[in-house]
């Protein structure tokens, strides 16, 4: 659902990839190298095409790493989810394998992305695109009528989705009650896998996210909240990145994503924080739950989950073998998890699912993949730190492009956040009505209350814009 949104002149993100040296084109060597394996690499022996898979996705992707089969089984549930089978294709010691881990992950920018790997791979042969006859990793998930998981099955197959969906589509059909027969199940246990993750003490921000697509000559920020179809995919890659991380710790080796749990003292600042923001925390309600019963619109609410964002903090990656970590979770998940779906985009992902297959199949894990184990944790964190600044940096441009000229302006904001140590000028975080605007405000500033603010600098050159509280 979008929010709200406003047009911005052309701008060009050009100067960003040059300042993020982010490259332009893969290396001759690594090019060929993915023509040859798009062209002659085998599919599977194993033939799991009778599953009408689909995939959702946003509508321009053709990068998709995943594809779903929902059903009832037995009084519970099988998930067969399909993943792009990226390792079948990238030749281990070869030129492309050195090329994406100089990438680590594909980062998006407004007007283009800079892939981890050749679209001749990412939107060609790898990819897990309508009718198409695709590699994958497949993992069966079988699971009761509670939502626990009972048996687990993995092996690379052939597949064919039969329909490329997006969010929007999925979300009518959804509300209409016509959804694709492969995915019918998908809001039941959806909603059944979130409630499960609340009790265990999961947490997930339903935050709107700022969007910038192109618009005619221009570009159009975007606010827009989450659909709750996102919610239920999102769901189901929790499932197997859990199912995953019991696998890998199990064998005794592998790659995890962790977070340290939230602590109490956080918790119980965020609890202190509810009453006066006017968001109702049950006694014994998991925060979990109390955090996704708000509505992000209300600048109260908006101001909660600021704060409930400072649970979720230093994320990274964990790589072990012989020796289990001491707190392998993810204190957002609350369970131990690894990141093996989307291979496409991310690294991490095509080592993990190596790990998985060798130690459910009961081989020995292969040498390339775990000698690259203990390197990935560092690799990630710094495309992490990359893929994040570019993200930040364009909504930054955006905003003070479409703000430029309109200085000694006056707006209507929400506070989210205030300044968490004494400055020369006091302030916070303001968010705008219209346009979209999330900036830094200077001033006496009500918490969670809606104020007036003027406009003092909006410089596109420093991608920088200040309000300064009216009145």
């Amino acid at each position: 659902m979008v929010i709200r949104r406003v047009v911005a002149p052309r701008i060009d993100f050009g100067e960003l990839r040059r300042e993020l040296e982010l490259p332009e084109v893969f290396p001759p060597a690594a090019q060929r190298e993915a023509d040859e394996a798009a062209s002659r690499t085998a599919l599977p022996a194993a033939d799991r095409t009778d599953i009408p898979f689909v995939t959702i996705d946003p509508p321009t992707s053709r990068d998709l790493d995943q594809a779903m089969w929902i059903g009832r089984r037995d009084g519970g549930y099988r998930v067969h989810y399909a993943i792009a089978d990226v390792a079948s294709y990238v030749r281990p010691g070869g030129e492309l394998e050195a090329e994406t881990w100089r990438r680590g992950q594909t980062v998006y920018l407004p007007d283009s992305k800079v892939p981890l790997h050749p679209v001749e791979l990412s939107e060609g042969a790898v990819s897990l695109l309508p009718d198409q006859e695709r590699a994958a990793v497949v993992w069966t998930i079988d699971l009761d009528s509670s939502g626990e998981t009972t048996s687990v099955h993995l092996e690379r197959a052939r597949v064919r989705s039969r329909a490329k969906l997006d969010y929007a589509g999925v979300q009518a059909d959804a509300d209409a009650g016509r959804l694709p027969e492969s995915i019918a199940a998908l809001p039941e246990l959806g909603a059944l896998l979130a409630e499960r993750g609340f009790d265990r003490g999961a947490i997930s921000l339903p935050l709107p996210e700022q969007d910038i697509e192109p618009d005619g000559t221009g570009w159009r920020l975007v606010l827009r909240a989450p659909y709750p179809v996102e919610e239920f995919n999102a769901q189901i890659s929790l499932l197997t990145g859990m199912a995953a991380a019991r696998v890998m710790l199990d064998g005794g080796i592998g790659l995890l994503r962790t977070m340290p749990a939230p602590r109490e003292q956080s918790i119980a600042k965020l609890r202190r924080a509810a009453g006066p923001l006017g968001v109702r925390w049950p006694e014994g309600a998991a925060v979990g739950r109390v955090v996704a019963s708000v509505d992000p619109a209300q600048p109260r609410a908006a101001a909660f989950l600021d704060h409930a964002a400072e649970l979720m903090r230093g994320a990274g990656y964990t790589a072990f073998d012989g020796k289990v970590p001491d707190d392998p979770g993810h204190g957002a998940v609350a369970a131990p998890y690894a990141h093996v779906t989307a291979p496409l985009r991310r690294l991490a992902d095509r080592y993990a699912t190596e790990v998985c297959l060798a130690l459910f199949s009961g081989e020995s894990v292969p040498d390339w993949a775990g000698a690259a184990l203990p390197k990935l944790p560092e690799v990630m964190a710094e495309t992490d730190r990359v893929a994040s600044a570019a993200e930040r940096a364009a909504v930054d441009l955006t905003e003070a492009v479409l703000l430029a000229g309109r200085v000694g302006e006056e707006f209507d904001a929400a506070v989210l956040d205030l300044d968490d140590r004494p400055k020369r000028v006091p302030g916070g975080m303001i968010a705008l009505d219209e346009p979209p605007v999330r900036a830094r405000c200077e001033g006496d500033l009500p918490l969670g209350e809606r104020v007036r603010v003027r406009l003092v600098t909006a410089d596109p050159q420093e991608r920088r814009v200040l309000f300064a509280r009216a009145g």
